[in-house]
């Protein structure tokens, strides 16, 4: 039995992208699908590396600093990969603490304006 393979329309809806944005994450080697004549396929290793690259744009991190760690699997292994890991969510854990507490102070801020101002108007 083969591998499932995704054609480049069914890779865009699985991961609701844009053509756009798989293009692009060819172009910087991202993912490097199988090529048949005009026609791309991505299998289970490309499916996987979409996943991750999804999951730490979420977690706010840069393609770069992405393709920099997948690269650390094909280079040291899983191990490697892992400690890495551990140091980039770390630094990115306060980073994105530091952003909650300037959303929560501008909430409320915001909420205190708007309460006065709806006072105002009563």
């Amino acid at each position: 039995m083969s591998e499932p393979r995704l054609n480049f329309k069914e890779m865009c809806a699985k991961f609701d992208v844009t053509a756009r944005t798989l293009r692009y994450y060819e172009y910087i080697e991202l993912l490097s699908p199988e090529k048949e004549g005009r026609s791309r396929f991505y299998g289970p290793k490309e499916i996987a590396r979409m996943t991750l690259i999804l999951r730490g744009r979420r977690w706010g991190f840069s393609l770069e600093e992405i393709r920099q760690w997948l690269e650390i699997y094909e280079r040291s292994g899983t191990r490697a990969q892992m400690e890495v890991l551990v140091e980039m969510a770390d630094r990115q854990l306060k980073v994105l603490k530091s952003q909650r507490e300037d959303l929560e102070t501008a909430i409320a801020e915001l909420q205190s304006l708007r309460d006065e101002t709806a006072s105002d108007l009563a």
